[in-house]
């Protein structure tokens, strides 16, 4: 009778065991797809707020640059591609074509030394410049927290728990690669319509 006692007790603590070590992967697991959620709300954040002083930004140099409406126009264009993206892989691209138009924009500034005074122009410039170095850490964060729920929805025994309830790999926040290439300016241009 003891013995099967023992037996049984032994038993239910193998179960007991596992069923706990079943739920805690599962609490592991959603802890980190929110981590992730999370992290890809913090970059939502920084993008709207760049998005939210794009006009501020173009409205300061409309009235110095009339002239260069086509890069005033690929800015204005690429803050709404931005603030109307849906999902990751549109949103970073959006993202890549928003900086891109942008450095188009300050390539074109540097030509007009009385907006790079102005302290209105100054002040855009520096609360972006603060906003690009946010994203950069919200998009670091949010791949750092991708790769560590990917990795765990990967590893044995967490992976056969992932497929059961469903859990699937997140994506990266990547900047598209045809969007990066430094954009070609040329000069010349202003020279012949002056």
């Amino acid at each position: 009778m003891k013995k099967s006692y023992i037996i049984v007790g032994v038993i239910l603590v193998i179960v007991l065991a596992i069923i706990f070590f079943l739920i805690g992967s599962y609490n592991d697991l959603v802890t980190l797809e929110e981590s992730v959620d999370n992290k890809y709300a913090d970059i939502e954040v920084q993008l709207e707020r760049r998005a939210d002083l794009i006009p501020n930004l173009v409205n300061t140099v409309k009235g110095y640059i009339q002239h260069e409406e086509d890069v005033i126009k690929e800015v204005t264009t690429a803050r709404e591609n931005l603030v109307n993206a849906k999902g990751i892989e549109e949103r970073a691209n959006a993202n890549s074509e928003l900086s891109n138009a942008l450095n188009n924009l300050m390539v074109i500034v540097e030509n007009y030394p009385n907006l790079k005074a102005n302290t209105n122009f100054v002040n855009l410039q520096d609360e972006l410049s603060g906003t690009e170095n946010r994203i950069s850490t919200a998009r670091r964060d949010y791949n750092n927290a991708v790769k560590e729920y990917n990795a765990k929805i990967k590893m044995i025994p967490t992976n056969i728990i992932a497929s059961m309830s469903g859990f699937e790999q997140k994506e990266y926040f990547a900047a598209d690669e045809t969007k990066t290439e430094v954009p070609n300016v040329d000069f010349n241009k202003n020279e012949t319509n002056n």
